[in-house]
C-alpha cells in the first residue's frame, strides 16, 4: 500500500494551539503530513513566511507524538493542488472550528476536486477546547495585552510580545 500523504495547509500566523490540534489529530489518518505554510502576502501577516515556517517547525519540534507519522514544513505560493500533486500528496486536510468555516470549505474542496480529482480532501473537527481559536483573535488580544496562554505555546506568545514591542518601538 503506497504511503497516504497528506497536507495540511495554512497561513499559520501565528501558529496555535488550535493547528497543532489538527496536526497532532492528522497524523493518525496519513504517514506522512506535510505542514504547507502559505506564502498568502494578500492576507497581510504580521509574520514573515520565512518566520512562519521556522515557527511552526519549532513547534512540532516540540510535539511529543507517539505514532509514527512523519512531519515536514514546506512554505508554498502557487495552487494548493498543485502544490500537492508536487509533494505526491493524496489528501488535503482541513480544520473546521464552526459551521460558518463549513461553508467557505466546502466551496475549496469542490473547486480542488474538480482540478485534481485523485486529491481527497478530509475535514477534522476542532477539538472542544480549540474550536474558538484563531490566529486572527490571538494577534488582535496578545497586540492589545490579553492573555494568550491558552491559546498559543510560550515560544509564540514571546513570539507575538517581541514583534509587538518592535511595531510599538517604530510607531515612537
Amino acid at each position: 500500500m503506497p504511503d497516504r500523504i497528506g497536507v495540511y495547509p495554512g497561513t499559520f500566523d501565528p501558529i496555535t494551539n488550535g493547528h497543532l490540534d489538527i496536526i497532532t489529530r492528522a497524523t493518525r489518518a496519513v504517514d506522512h503530513l506535510i505542514v504547507a505554510v502559505a506564502a498568502n502576502a494578500g492576507k497581510g501577516p504580521l509574520f514573515t513566511l520565512e518566520e512562519r515556517v521556522a515557527m511552526a517547525q519549532d513547534e512540532i519540534d516540540a510535539l511529543q507524538l507517539s505514532n509514527a507519522a512523519r512531519i515536514e514544513v514546506r512554505p508554498f505560493d502557487s495552487l494548493l493542488v498543485h502544490f500537492a500533486k508536487a509533494a505526491g500528496a493524496n489528501i488535503i486536510v482541513r480544520g473546521l472550528r464552526a459551521v460558518s468555516d463549513f461553508e467557505y470549505e466546502f466551496q475549496m474542496a469542490g473547486m480542488n476536486a474538480r482540478l485534481s480529482p485523485e486529491i481527497e480532501t478530509v475535514f477534522l473537527m476542532a477539538s472542544e477546547r480549540c474550536q474558538f481559536i484563531s490566529s486572527r483573535f490571538v494577534k488582535e488580544i496578545g497586540r492589545l495585552n490579553g492573555d494568550i496562554t491558552s491559546f498559543v505555546s510560550p515560544r509564540i506568545r514571546k513570539r507575538l510580545a517581541d514583534r509587538f514591542a518592535m511595531r510599538k518601538a517604530a510607531e515612537s
